[in-house]
């Protein structure tokens, strides 16, 4: 691969199946562990994103599926979230913000957000499912945010639906992953519509992510206790948060 040392290349994909492995079973894609571990190795800057956003889309549609399968998706929830989001994340990415300083911003938001999370003892009893005139801006706001972020949007939309009681852990993982997958396909096909470049190594790269969305998804729909997969999420939230910290 482009500016990477081909004797690293085997390690980058482990990193990059853990990370996987780690995100896909709390229903997420996992591109900020992929940039971390493309950081890390030296990959070039301009291909970390398209590469990042295509391991997204095959580990987010893989748990999407499972937890699918397994009837843990609730339509009625996703769709007024998706609609409001899918343009507002074009928008978003399309806007140049204070980065430095946006970046930190979210970092101490996703810490908040893994503290809640971590102290939970127990998975809290649902409310309905918000009406669209909430979700749909809801959505929008989320949209933007993942659009200046450049991640798939999992990673705030799974907070809300927790903190709010909209959904349960595995509703929440199912959702999530659905949310993730139709950003990423919208941010990759405005990718190559600019003209970026894939890396030459990238169908190795996500075999290495399906590798481990496989154990993860695993995890997922049936290994791991809903209060387990709580404490997980807020451990990818920490992740992610002192990731961002450190790049800012």
């Amino acid at each position: 691969m482009e500016s990477l040392d081909p004797s690293l290349f085997p390690w980058l994909l482990v990193f990059i199946a853990v990370a996987a492995m780690l995100y896909s079973s709390v229903g997420h894609g996992g591109a900020s562990g992929y940039l971390a571990a493309m950081a890390l190795f030296g990959v070039s800057a301009s291909l970390m994103k398209p590469a990042a956003l295509a391991m997204n889309i095959v580990v987010a549609g893989l748990v999407f599926t499972r937890l699918w399968r397994a009837g843990f998706f609730n339509a009625r929830l996703f769709w007024p979230f998706a609609l409001g989001s899918i343009p507002l994340a074009f928008l978003g990415g399309a806007i140049q913000l204070h980065e430095r300083a946006y970046q930190y911003l979210v970092a101490v938001a996703l810490l908040v957000a893994a503290w809640r999370l971590l102290l939970a003892s127990h998975e809290p009893p649902t409310r309905e499912a918000p009406h669209p005139g909430v979700a749909l801006p809801v959505g929008a706001g989320l949209g933007f945010v993942s659009g200046l972020t450049g991640v798939g949007g999992g990673i705030f939309l799974s907070p809300l639906l927790l903190f709010l009681r909209w959904a349960n852990m595995r509703t929440t993982a199912a959702v999530s992953a659905a949310f993730i997958l139709i950003n990423s396909i919208a941010g990759l096909a405005g990718l190559i519509t600019t003209g970026a470049n894939l890396p030459r190594g990238l169908p190795w790269m996500m075999l290495a992510a399906v590798g481990g969305a496989l154990v993860g998804s695993e995890l997922a729909v049936r290994r791991l206790a809903p209060v387990r997969l709580r404490q997980l999420l807020g451990v990818v939230l920490v992740i992610a948060a002192v990731k961002m910290a450190i790049t800012a």
